[in-house]
């Protein structure tokens, strides 16, 4: 397994950077932090008919490019370092990553198409009151009558779960968990936002009252289309933690250069270089978890995917968190001011290390996958 990047994925990154750049400045984030549905429609629709990235991994039958996890990883990274508001984690690493474990033709060339063009968005709901991050325990049911199948119960801290116009959701039937797909305007279903730390990722919580459903691969095959969907998630946001980290390093290493003191730059004081050597530590051990995750999923290695999902999830959102506090530390009081970007970083970071699974859980897994 070769951990290197070629100049195509290169060319990749600095395209979706200097697309961020000019469309996901701070004041763009600020903008739509204070927004209802958290995006932007018209970079949305430029992300996805244009550059082509909602498809990315899309098979080509499906109307996407057919790549893999690498150059996905590429692209989450930079969206990582610029906030970037926009449901892309949601639809396209939860919504395409778990209709593509679902193994369902079917239902890949119902949906697939429109999520690869991002004229579709979608979400997935799964985590209940009082449950977590594994799937178990659903009180959600499914029951097939009159032709169809109908969904009742609740799902929470559903990203994106407000505007998506594709929920899939895990629900018990008599065969085990299974997946449906719930269209946006379904009959019984209700969407209400929830207040989040991370203002730049939109959460709900879901309703789901006798709401029609279409099932979406086998009846009882739910919960191993939701590992396989989770460990992708994992190995996402420990990427987009990378970039996170990466955007809070330079952050402090640039005010480190222009902040004086004693007519001298902060940066030439020796507690202001270990810190920021420290950060880089970080960065760099996280960067490489990440990478390993990125790598193990482009293989499709079901084993060394699982635990490179887990070790990546735990180190690099903890890296990510522990990077941007410290970035604060370096900007001293400004850093702690709603004017300054730092809080933002670290509030992305305290959410990433929570979404999926804490660091905790993660490690927990990883222990149990190796016979610790």
């Amino acid at each position: 397994m070769r951990l290197a990047f070629t100049e195509e994925h290169e060319s990749l990154r600095a395209m979706v950077r200097d697309f961020l750049s000019d469309r996901s400045p701070e004041s763009e984030v600020r903008r739509l932090m204070d927004t209802d549905d958290g995006f932007d429609p018209d970079v949305w629709h430029r992300l996805g008919s244009d550059l082509g990235l909602c498809g990315l991994t899309v098979p080509e039958k499906y109307g996407g490019a057919g790549a893999n996890f690498v150059e996905l990883g590429v692209v989450l990274e930079e969206l990582g370092a610029y906030l970037a508001c926009l449901p892309f984690f949601s639809s396209v690493v939860l919504a395409q990553g778990l209709i593509a474990a679902m193994d369902d033709p079917e239902s890949c060339a119902r949906w697939l198409p429109g999520l690869a063009s991002g004229e579709l968005r979608g979400t997935v709901a799964f985590a209940e009151d009082g449950g977590g991050w594994d799937g178990r325990d659903i009180r959600t049911r499914a029951a097939f009558d009159a032709g169809a199948w109908h969904l009742d119960g609740a799902k929470t801290y559903v990203v994106d779960g407000a505007t998506a116009q594709l929920t899939l959701v895990l629900a018990e039937t008599d065969a085990g968990p299974s997946v449906f797909g719930v269209e946006a305007g379904a009959p019984g279903l209700t969407r209400s936002p929830l207040a989040t730390m991370d203002q730049t990722r939109k959460q709900a919580r879901i309703g789901l009252s006798r709401t029609p459903a279409l099932l979406v691969g086998a009846q009882g095959d739910g919960a191993r289309g939701l590992a396989r969907m989770s460990e992708l998630a994992a190995v996402a946001l420990a990427v987009e933690a990378v970039g996170g980290t990466r955007a809070a390093l330079d952050q402090a290493v640039e005010y480190a250069k222009v902040r004086v003191q004693f007519g001298r730059p902060i940066g030439s004081f020796q507690a202001i270089k270990h810190r920021c050597a420290d950060m880089l530590l970080r960065l760099e051990t996280a960067r490489s978890a990440a990478y390993h995750g990125m790598w193990a999923a482009t293989e499709d290695d079901a084993d060394e995917l699982s635990l490179a999902a887990s070790m990546a999830k735990a180190h690099c959102t903890e890296a990510f968190a522990w990077v941007a506090a410290e970035n604060i530390q370096v900007h001293g009081g400004i850093g702690f001011t709603w004017e300054h970007p730092a809080h933002l970083y670290y509030k992305r970071a305290v959410s990433s290390e929570l979404l999926f699974g804490d660091p905790a859980h993660h490690r927990a897994l990883l222990a149990d996958k190796i016979g610790v």
